[in-house]
């Protein structure tokens, strides 16, 4: 299938200029980016045998195979100056096991921590989060990304926010039975009892609740119960790229009001319809062939390059995703906007020169060369998630009489009455 020049995507007619570059730069230098989602764990664990300490972070790692979006020379350049790391596992991995394999996730997190030393640091807290960044080090928190990675135990929540977690997305690709994903069928039709408590204890741990991959329905119940605000850490907006995967306007509207923070993302397939419908194309021609779908550019196998050569891709460039930033801006307000690219979580793929966290600079120059002002660049950058963590701090304070509860999921069955005594 040839895609016509007619459905590439419109590329901005003017380019910022040197003077809009120079403020993006000057505004991230000191302001540096706090990205809401990165899944480098994952890759150290399923692409590098999880030898962490193997992988030097201070080396180029996308010349490495297979090669990495994220080392900290790019950090470096992209201004990231705080990253919250997924400790993503497949939604396939369930129960006892869903726990043991985000531990080991915890645990890659931690030791890139301390292989790095003088480049990262754990975050304890949003204060800590702004100095860290202000040192000119990595300052690192934890996501867990699917609320299958808690075995509907709330015990095990409570033991990963003592491990350093800060924020759980409630399901990645499968619903969970208490809590809907986008991507599947659903099963609480919002929230169940017990999600409601998942919501609540997260509220009372002070962890971020994040509703990225949720269905609409949960996404809007999440909303009507937490007393503290939400984020979506890697998610775009639906009325331009229509994925189930990104928010719609009136909920968009509604993490606004809640005073949560959506965190944009640099995959092509949540930026641009044209794009995903490319990617589609793409993929069935490979299942065709016997060949992996995922793989892209240099990566991808001589059959895919030629396919490729001859169906080109519609262009995604830093414009594109600065229309996303700009309609959420526009619907929820430019202080519930925020940046959560899911590199090492997209396949190696980004917008044109964004395909690693050194891109970012070009997004914020493109918003610089729209109007955007000093300050709003810098509450994008950082100031709206340390708001939003912030809050979620403060709440956990109001609600510390607060006792944990102890309830799991499913429900433990109702012992059997006894005809006997009726008990």
């Amino acid at each position: 299938m040839m895609f016509a020049p007619l459905l590439l995507l419109a590329v901005q007619a003017t380019a910022p200029t040197p003077a809009d570059v120079a403020r993006a730069e000057r505004v991230l230098a000191r302001h540096p980016i706090i990205d809401g989602h990165n899944d480098l764990p994952w890759e150290l664990r399923d692409g590098h045998g999880a030898a962490v300490e193997s992988v030097d972070l201070t080396a180029d790692t996308s010349r490495i195979d297979p090669p990495l979006q994220t080392d900290l020379a790019r950090l470096a350049r992209g201004h990231v100056g705080g990253q919250f790391w997924s400790v993503w596992i497949p939604a396939t991995t369930t129960g006892p096991q869903a726990v043991e394999t985000t531990i080991e996730q915890i645990d890659i997190v931690r030791r890139m921590i301390a292989a790095n030393p003088t480049r990262m640091a754990l975050a304890k807290d949003a204060a800590d989060m702004a100095r860290i960044a202000r040192s000119g080090r990595i300052a690192s928190l934890i996501g867990v990304e699917g609320g299958h990675q808690i075995d509907g135990r709330l015990s095990v929540l409570r033991q990963y926010r003592v491990l350093g977690v800060r924020y759980m997305t409630l399901t990645h690709g499968k619903s969970v039975g208490w809590a809907d994903s986008s991507t599947d069928a659903p099963q609480a039709n919002g929230l169940t009892g017990f999600g409601r408590q998942v919501v609540a204890e997260m509220n009372r741990l002070g962890m971020l609740v994040d509703v990225a991959h949720v269905s609409d329905a949960t996404m809007s119940a999440v909303l009507a119960v937490s007393k503290a605000p939400v984020i979506a850490s890697h998610s775009n907006a639906r009325a331009l790229a229509d994925r189930p995967r990104n928010i719609p306007d009136a909920l968009l509207g509604a993490i606004g009001r809640n005073g949560g923070v959506v965190m944009v993302n640099a995959y092509p397939a949540f930026l641009s319809a044209q794009w995903n419908a490319w990617d589609n194309a793409r993929s069935a021609y490979a299942k065709t062939q016997g060949l992996p779908t995922n793989r892209y550019g240099a990566r991808a196998p001589a059959a895919m390059q030629a396919w490729d050569a001859a169906n080109p891709a519609p262009r995604v460039t830093a414009s594109t995703m600065a229309d996303h930033v700009e309609h959420i801006a526009r619907i929820a307000g430019r202080a519930h906007v925020g940046i959560g690219g899911d590199y090492d979580g997209i396949s190696g793929t980004g917008p044109e020169g964004m395909q690693g966290v050194d891109g970012y600079p070009l997004l914020f120059a493109e918003l610089a060369r729209r109007g955007w002002s000093d300050a709003d660049l810098a509450a994008l950058a950082q100031g709206n998630i340390l708001r939003v963590l912030a809050r979620a701090e403060a709440v956990a304070t109001s609600l510390a009489t607060e006792k944990p509860v102890d309830a799991t999921w499913p429900p433990a069955p109702a012992a059997p009455i006894n005809p006997a005594t009726g008990r």
